[in-house]
């Protein structure tokens, strides 16, 4: 049952790349940074898919949506519109609940680069360790 509601925002967050979806009643089609979807994600076209997943569940409701995203990269960007999708469409029509967390529509992946640590190069490689005493480290120098 759809609900009487005009506007619907969320938020969908993966590693760097945060999507915030606008959506409106409308003629089915989604907007990126005011482009369709289709010519944002031109070079990858299972990235579409990713976008275009949720609105083939619920093929009977008609909405427009517009999201406007920044960060990461294309994948990850395509990962976090599917979810604020997922999210917009769950406030319609909460039934669907079951339908999107069966396929994992509504799963946040929280993983995140590691941050660097001080002493190492990355953040868990370190330059190779040598048990070998080197002159210039002893205290007496050997003559």
């Amino acid at each position: 049952m759809v609900n009487s509601l005009s506007l619907v925002k969320s938020v969908g967050r993966r590693k760097i790349a945060i999507a915030n979806v606008t959506l409106v009643q409308g003629s089915g089609l989604v907007f990126v940074n005011d482009v369709l979807a289709d010519e944002f994600f031109t070079s990858h076209p299972h990235r579409i898919l990713l976008v275009q997943r949720p609105f083939r569940r619920l093929a009977h409701l008609i909405f427009n949506g517009k999201a406007k995203v920044c960060g990461g990269g294309f994948f990850s960007q395509a990962k976090c519109l599917q979810l604020a999708l997922s999210r917009t469409l769950l406030v319609i029509q909460p039934a669907t609940r079951t339908l999107f967390a069966g396929k994992y529509f509504l799963t946040c992946d929280s993983r995140k680069k590691e941050r660097r640590k001080y002493g190492l190069k990355k953040s868990r490689k370190a330059s190779q360790f040598s048990k070998r005493l080197h002159s210039k480290f002893l205290i007496f120098p050997i003559l």
